[in-house]
């Protein structure tokens, strides 16, 4: 169990979890739909499953193993897309919005 947790923040947080809001990032700055991304995710998350199974020996299709991977990808990778999309939404249409947070943005009054 404590090798298992180690694992899972090296490989599914760190590594994973870093390409996954790279990925996000570069989906909101393509301006490509947010479907697209949980899909591109979801292959993310077979090859971090396929990390886990690589070099620490872990059983390769799991259904807890994948759903958490999966779900850490997608969250991470939606964290990254509207990070992006919000720095977008107010330096590309100032006069329109305003940041309100890292993550939204509004209507100027």
């Amino acid at each position: 169990m404590e090798k298992t947790f180690w694992v899972y923040v090296l490989l599914t947080l760190l590594f994973g979890g870093g390409a996954a809001i790279l990925m996000g990032r570069s989906f909101a700055q393509n301006w490509r739909n947010v479907w697209l991304l949980v899909i591109a995710s979801l292959g993310l998350a077979l090859g971090v499953r396929f990390l886990h199974f690589a070099l620490f020996e872990e059983q390769l299709l799991t259904t807890l193993g994948y759903a958490a991977d999966a779900a850490t990808m997608i969250v991470l990778a939606l964290f990254g897309f509207r990070w992006k999309r919000t720095q977008q939404m107010t330096s590309q249409y100032y006069w329109l919005y305003e940041r309100t947070g890292p993550l939204t943005w509004r209507s100027k009054s």
